[in-house]
């Protein structure tokens, strides 16, 4: 794909994805449609086969196709031009991007027929609608207004959850939701907002900028919250443009050269951590030197305008590539793999029915009978996996609390020197000024919020890796036991049918699992994540979330605020007993640095035992929400396959059933199930050449 391409072949291919999408999604609403039928024609001939969860998935994924979004959160320091840079994407100048003025509020930009703000508040306050002018007006802020109510521990608009931005443009049209954040170097409340949301978005647009590159913030953001977390990030260094007017002779090329060539070793040694997948360099693909302001003039006069030098034709096509291509195909792959296990159910629910129908009522109600032990292993294998489940959650939780308890103990033994790039920039005799003294507790306060803060991301990415871990394991425990469960499956259908029943081969592996199994293993989507209240289909169970919420809970407020209530009165009490004659600085921050240390180490135990149980709550919800969620589906295949059953025996007990003409019904079932399957295959497989061949 040509390198130089424009937001207009960004549209067309989103299009396009868009349009496979919407193709799968009619064929899977068509496949439920024909089973929904046929279950229903089934009452009045031989019964219904029983596949009630296979239509209600069926269904689900059609819908989760249908309403599938990819969403692109913006993220980056205050004032580093990111209502700039979404403007400048979409085309139209729709957020807030004055001069001084900042966005105060997370804001998902998607598409609707009609210009529209709504503004949700955390309450049960109904949420309010607002013209353009009006929301730009009321929820923008001075940057220095921002810092000092953080400083005063007051949130921006604390009231308000988010605000949902509607607009008729054609990118947004394609599917794509853009999240706009506020600063991080917001409050921390404000940033545990927006990376709150960075599990449930397809990419990270990290927004820097040239003339201020990598800052402490920067350095602080990613590396405690991005790194190792497996995020796909896109690095985006605006006002590249800019450089010229730093340098001392803006005509001089030479020295213009010299100072770009600078800058991107710069950002190259810091960022190329983040740009590695399995070991590959990619920074090329994700990092993009850009001048939003000069997009957005462009675009402003002319949408088809060319982009060229503004850096956004190379941004748009490492974009185009992951979006319509790699987060494409993983998009559809649950919904392939679903299609293919609904026609292999189908097959094996008629291979049995029409089996049975060959028999008398006496013979059929022995037959029933004699699989109830069989049915009696399937609970039995439940049952097990179940208990699996437990003990692992019992150990996990017991775990992941005690690693806690270590964790913070340990940090009085750390303190001196994690502590010591957080350490307030006034000077330190200001404490002495009774004046400024309360000036100098807001600022060590703020130390501790982003201190802890980042203590609490640094722990919670070792709990991550254990948490997958642990998953990791359950699914392969599950992979076994799904074995074990599809063999008593087919002992039911051989002892049924009196004779061995094979099923055909398919195009995909692990056919013959159960589809509980490929719930259970993370195939298919458990659960949905959550973002302003709209549900976002994700491949396999997200725990996440779950856990993200219980350690949010603990509120990094409530630790700092407990921790400084506690010992801001020492370390003021020794440094007022330095008196006059203490006049050396150094001394002054070591001082400062061992009496909090000291009041720290004692406040360590009382903390770990405050947040102890709501972090192993949160473990146990985690795997219990998995449990719960991979049991009901166990137990719904169970049901069906009794349900099936009783449904064929009442039916032959009530009258006759013509075998040639139902033989006839059930193949003609199947027969429509596997065109649209066929259908399904055409399309994904159309989509995977083209993938390739871009790859090559």
């Amino acid at each position: 794909m040509d390198h130089t391409i424009q937001a207009e072949s960004f549209i067309d291919n989103l299009d396009k994805v868009a349009g496979v999408r919407q193709e799968i999604s009619v064929c899977l609403a068509q496949m439920g449609d024909i089973l929904s039928q046929a279950e229903l024609a089934g009452k009045k001939t031989s019964g219904a086969l029983g596949l009630s969860s296979d239509i209600e998935n069926i269904n689900l994924a059609s819908q989760n196709l249908h309403q599938g979004i990819f969403r692109l959160l913006v993220l980056g320091d205050m004032k580093r031009g990111k209502s700039t840079f979404i403007n400048a994407l979409i085309g139209e100048n729709i957020l807030p991007n004055a001069v001084n003025p900042c966005t105060a509020l997370l804001t998902i930009l998607r598409y609707g027929e009609e210009k529209k703000v709504t503004v949700h508040f955390n309450d049960q306050k109904t949420p309010e609608q607002l013209e353009f002018k009006e929301f730009k007006q009321k929820y923008t802020i001075d940057p220095k207004e921002a810092k000092q109510l953080g400083k005063g521990k007051k949130m921006v608009f604390a009231e308000v959850s988010h605000a949902i931005v509607e607009y008729p443009l054609p990118l947004l049209s394609k599917g794509l939701e853009i999240i706009d954040s506020p600063g991080l170097n917001d409050t921390e409340d404000r940033n545990e907002t927006s990376l709150g949301y960075i599990n449930n978005c397809h990419a990270i647009l990290f927004l820097m900028r040239a003339s201020q590159p990598y800052t402490l913030a920067e350095r602080r953001y990613l590396e405690n919250y991005i790194k190792g977390r497996g995020l796909t990030v896109f690095f985006i260094i605006n006002g590249w443009d800019q450089i010229q007017e730093g340098i001392l002779d803006p005509d001089d090329e030479e020295e213009l050269q010299t100072a770009e060539m600078q800058l991107r070793e710069l950002f190259e040694v810091n960022l190329a951590q983040y740009c590695q997948i399995n070991g590959k360099d990619i920074y090329s693909e994700r990092v993009f030197e850009i001048s939003a302001i000069n997009a957005l003039r462009r675009r402003i006069k002319n949408q088809s305008a060319s982009l060229e030098g503004t850096g956004f034709p190379e941004l748009l096509r490492s974009l185009n590539t992951f979006l319509t291509q790699d987060r494409a195909i993983a998009q559809l792959q649950p919904a392939i793999i679903l299609a293919h296990q609904t026609y292999t159910n189908i097959q094996a629910a008629i291979q049995r029915r029409l089996s049975l129908l060959k028999q008398d009522v006496s013979e059929m109600k022995q037959r029933i009978s004699s699989v109830e032990p069989e049915f009696e292993q399937l609970g039995i294998i439940r049952d097990q996996f179940q208990q699996e489940i437990i003990t692992t959650r019992d150990i996990q939780a017991k775990t992941i609390a005690e690693s806690l308890r270590s964790y913070i103990l340990n940090l009085g033994n750390t303190f001196e020197t994690d502590f010591l790039p957080y350490q307030p920039d006034l000077e330190l005799f200001d404490f002495l000024n009774k004046d400024k003294r309360e000036a100098f507790n807001e600022l060590l306060q703020q130390a501790f919020e982003q201190y802890t803060a980042d203590k609490i991301a640094t722990w919670t990415l070792t709990v991550e890796q254990d948490m997958n871990a642990a998953f990791a394991k359950l699914s392969t425990s599950a992979a076994t036991y799904g074995a074990s469960y599809s063999q008593v499956t087919d002992q039911i259908a051989n002892k049924l049918s009196g004779q061995e029943l094979k099923r055909k081969p398919q195009n995909t592996t692990a056919e013959d699992s159960p589809t509980w199994t490929k719930w259970a293993m993370g195939l298919l989507s458990l659960s949905r994540g959550n973002i302003a209240g709209v549900a976002m289909a994700q491949a396999g169970f997200d725990w996440k979330n779950i856990l993200l919420n219980y350690i949010a809970a603990i509120g990094v407020n409530s630790v700092t605020s407990s921790i400084t209530g506690i010992f801001l009165g020492p370390v003021g009490l020794a440094f007022l007993g330095m008196g006059i004659g203490f006049v050396q600085a150094d001394q002054a921050r070591q001082k400062l640095v061992q009496t909090t240390q000291k009041e720290l180490t004692k406040y360590l135990p009382q903390a770990a035992e405050e947040y102890l149980p709501q972090i192993r709550t949160g473990v146990e919800e985690c795997f219990n929400t998995y449990e719960r969620e991979v049991i009901e589906q166990i137990n719904k295949d169970i049901t069906q396959r009794r349900a099936e059953l009783d449904n064929l025996l009442q039916q032959k007990a009530a009258h006759e059933i013509n075998l040639q003409t139902e033989s006839q019904r059930l193949q003609s079932v199947a027969a429509e199930v596997y065109q649209q399957l066929q259908q399904v295959d055409k399309v994904y497989s159309v989509v995977n050449t083209e993938t390739a061949k871009s790859a090559d």
